[in-house]
């Protein structure tokens, strides 16, 4: 139990400190684009049009909304952020018990570091976030929603209870879970990518007789997550996508967005686009060519 009080705490400062980041890399992903691109220069020097960072964004908002500003949707991120900490907590131990009752049962074991002992324990975690997933979504909905509002300057949704009701009264239950099917198959493919080629480089490419093999084995599992939540990345910009898609708020509708019927659709239109990445970086943001943008509908070359 004190465990995971300290998950939660340590979890919600860190959600905090991180939120202005996340508040920006959605407005960044749903396309709004309240400033002017700047020329500068590329990492070879060559002269291009890059769109607002990180810093230019943030002082883009606090001049609006204030340092404050930089803040919202944090609520519903911090229940979010505690209930699943809390379910996952448990239902990872629940699967555990499992694990050690079925095993008494029988007198074979994975050995730690198999194969097997991997997948058994990435299936373990794999539930484990997929229930924590779906018990926050409607949370996480709310998050996005209370970003997006920024946009159009809406004030829909100003609460984490009063948010409840108007998605409620306006989508149903499924509009709790909109956007909830791209985000599990993203978390599912990013731990599993993630695992097994943490696996790989620790059984083939580092032998145990070298020094420090624990901080190496460490660092490959953060090497590899990284490079999973790449490969990722177009599940969570889509689930993000539809979690607005056409919830009443400007950033879900034209020209920010089209009326997308399913989150395939969505991606469709995205890779069309060769939008599959927007959002996944917010430094050094090249203008592309020919891209038109909501702000002005002025197209840049």
């Amino acid at each position: 139990m004190a465990d995971t009080c300290g998950q939660v705490l340590l979890g919600s400062g860190l959600t905090v400190l991180s939120h202005p980041l996340m508040y920006i890399k959605v407005l960044v992903q749903v396309g709004h684009e309240p400033l002017p691109p700047s020329l500068g220069r590329n990492l070879f020097g060559r002269q291009v049009y890059q769109l607002p960072g990180l810093f230019a964004y943030a002082k883009h908002i606090i001049k609006i909304d204030g340092k404050a500003g930089l803040f919202n949707g944090l609520a519903p991120r911090l229940c979010a952020g505690t209930i699943g900490t809390l379910v996952h907590s448990r239902v990872l131990q629940k699967c555990q018990d499992a694990g050690k009752y079925e095993v008494s049962g029988t007198s074979q074991k994975a050995e730690e570091g198999s194969l097997q002992h991997v997948v058994n324990e990435t299936t373990k975690e794999m539930i484990a976030r997929s229930c924590a997933t779906i018990i926050t979504h409607p949370f996480h909905v709310i998050t996005l929603r209370c970003m997006v509002q920024f946009i159009g300057r809406e004030t829909k949704y100003s609460g984490v209870f009063d948010s409840i009701v108007t998605v409620y009264k306006n989508e149903g239950v499924l509009g709790f879970f909109a956007g909830l099917i791209p985000r599990l198959l993203g978390d599912m493919l990013s731990l599993w990518i993630c695992n097994m080629l943490a696996h790989l480089i620790n059984t083939y490419a580092i032998d145990d007789s070298m020094s420090h093999t624990g901080e190496i084995k460490n660092c490959s599992q953060a090497v590899t997550g990284f490079f999973a939540s790449m490969l990722t990345y177009p599940f969570v910009l889509v689930s993000n996508l539809m979690a607005v898609n056409d919830c009443g708020l400007a950033g879900g509708l034209p020209p920010y967005a089209s009326i997308y019927p399913t989150w395939v659709d969505c991606w469709r239109h995205l890779s069309l686009e060769g939008n599959m990445s927007r959002g996944n970086s917010l430094f050094f943001r090249k203008l592309p060519v020919g891209k038109t943008y909501a702000i002005d509908q002025k197209r840049f070359f």
